[in-house]
C-alpha cells in the first residue's frame, strides 16, 4: 500500500495490492531495510483470567482447525470469538463498556 512522504528516497517500492507487498516482502530480507522503518509501540490484549477445557471429536478438531486457518486465526479464537458472539447475541455476554452481562455459570 502507499506510504506517507519521506525525507529521503524510500529503497521499498510502493505497491498496488497487499498481494503485491506481501509477494515482494516474502522475497526480501527485512534486515537489509531496518533503516526504512520505525520503532511503534505495540498494545497487547490482557491476558485472560481463566480457562475453560473442552473435549472435541478428532473430526470436530480438524474442521475447526480448517476454518480457522481459512480465517487466518487460530482455533482457540475463533472458539472464543463464536461464544462471545453468541452471548452477546442472547444479551448475556460482556458489554462494550468492559462490564460483563448476567451471569448463569461459573
Amino acid at each position: 500500500m502507499a506510504r506517507g512522504k519521506t525525507e529521503h528516497s524510500s529503497r521499498i517500492p510502493e505497491f498496488s495490492s497487499r498481494e503485491e507487498e506481501a509477494r515482494w516482502f516474502d522475497n526480501h530480507d527485512l534486515a537489509d531495510f531496518q533503516d526504512e522503518f520505525k520503532t511503534v509501540r505495540a498494545k497487547f490484549a490482557k491476558n485472560l483470567s481463566q480457562g475453560i477445557t473442552i473435549r472435541l471429536a478428532p473430526e470436530t478438531l480438524r474442521a475447526l482447525r480448517a476454518q480457522a486457518l481459512e480465517k487466518g486465526v487460530g482455533p482457540t479464537t475463533l472458539i472464543r470469538m463464536w461464544i462471545l458472539e453468541r452471548l452477546n447475541a442472547s444479551g448475556t455476554g460482556p458489554h462494550p463498556s468492559g462490564t460483563k452481562g448476567t451471569r448463569r455459570d461459573r
